[in-house]
């Protein structure tokens, strides 16, 4: 089975066109950013009620994005401390990483 770019998958197009490319225009509610660089990332584990800690993204074939959040946090520390917390930790991992601020 031949892999689709992202020219296939969007039509021969690399970018979406029209109204129906971007939610706003829709007047549908949207939320975007521009993710800082995996080298500014943080992961966060939990294993044996141990918060574990690592700099940098942490990815292996076989584990895959199972959905994301958005948190307004004064600090990484805070980050930190919610994203341990979060029942997900004790089986995944989180992968924390700021917007490029405006």
């Amino acid at each position: 089975m031949a892999s689709s770019g992202p020219r296939e998958l969007c039509g021969g197009h690399t970018r979406p066109q029209g109204k129906a490319a971007h939610p706003a225009r829709q007047n549908r509610p949207a939320a975007g950013g521009r993710l800082r660089p995996v080298s500014d990332a943080t992961t966060v584990r939990v294993r044996g009620g141990e918060v574990l800690i690592s700099d940098g993204p942490f990815a292996e074939t076989k584990e895959q994005i199972a959905g994301f959040n958005v948190l307004e946090c004064a600090d990484l520390d805070e980050a930190i401390e919610i994203a341990s917390r979060h029942p997900t930790a004790k089986l995944g991992t989180f992968e924390l990483r700021p917007f490029w601020e405006s």
